[in-house]
């Protein structure tokens, strides 16, 4: 058996393991084989052990893989996204996490009438309020929500948030508890065109812990493919 495929099962078991602790059944958490920087043979080998949901940091390497890759994996935007490079991830992805401003909204629904596609987004919160993240604040999440519902071709689908790096990732159990209890609050406001059921949240490090709190995707790259590679980048 490869290492990579050694590398889902093991993924898949703690998924699992963590789903039975939260009293979940494994179907509510979509794994994001989280593809950056890798090769596309990587993922076609990842693809082969029946893995679809695939996520990038990088509009271009969605432009540039989706080409290259079967046509049936559902691509997932999860990096920051710039406005003047959503034509390349809209129409190609299923969902984009990182929205996190009403300029970028306006871009990708222009986008969007231009292709005439109905855009999934979540909005990104940046609980822990690290300087160096990228993100609204919890306060002014349901603000934001309100105003892109008007947005025609744009459907928020739920939250997304990166919690700090930490050796302990019991450190990040709050974080993600805090975004859950926010998508509750925003879902009671009954927004049309808003719907909180995604969350999105943990990565390698502390999707376990995600998972007891409630996510249903989580992000999953380092425990897949190893190490990223940033030659050539």
């Amino acid at each position: 058996m490869s290492e990579l495929r050694e590398n889902l099962l093991e993924v898949e078991k703690r998924i699992s393991e963590a789903c039975e602790r939260a009293g979940r059944k494994r179907e509510e958490v979509e794994l994001i084989a989280v593809s950056k920087t890798k090769p596309v043979s990587m993922i076609e080998e990842i693809y082969s052990c029946g893995q679809r949901a695939f996520g990038e940091n990088r509009p271009q390497e969605i432009r540039d893989k989706s080409v290259l890759c079967p046509s049936d994996i559902r691509w997932h935007m999860i990096g920051h996204l710039q406005k003047n490079k959503v034509r390349y991830v809209v129409g190609k992805t299923v969902l984009i996490h990182s929205v996190d401003s009403w300029e970028l909204a306006e871009a990708i629904e222009a986008e969007a009438e231009k292709k005439n596609v109905d855009v999934p987004v979540l909005l990104e919160v940046n609980v822990a309020q690290e300087e160096s993240k990228f993100g609204l604040t919890a306060e002014n999440t349901a603000e934001l929500a309100a105003r892109i519902a008007g947005l025609p071709h744009v459907r928020i689908r739920g939250l997304m948030t990166v919690a700090p790096f930490v050796d302990d990732p019991e450190e990040n159990r709050m974080v993600f508890r805090k975004l859950r209890q926010l998508s509750v609050d925003i879902a009671c406001q009954n927004i049309d065109n808003v719907s909180m059921s995604v969350l999105s949240m943990g990565m390698t490090n502390d999707f376990e812990i995600a998972i007891e709190e409630g996510a249903t995707c989580i992000r999953v790259g380092t425990a897949i493919f190893g190490a990223r590679e940033y030659r050539n980048q």
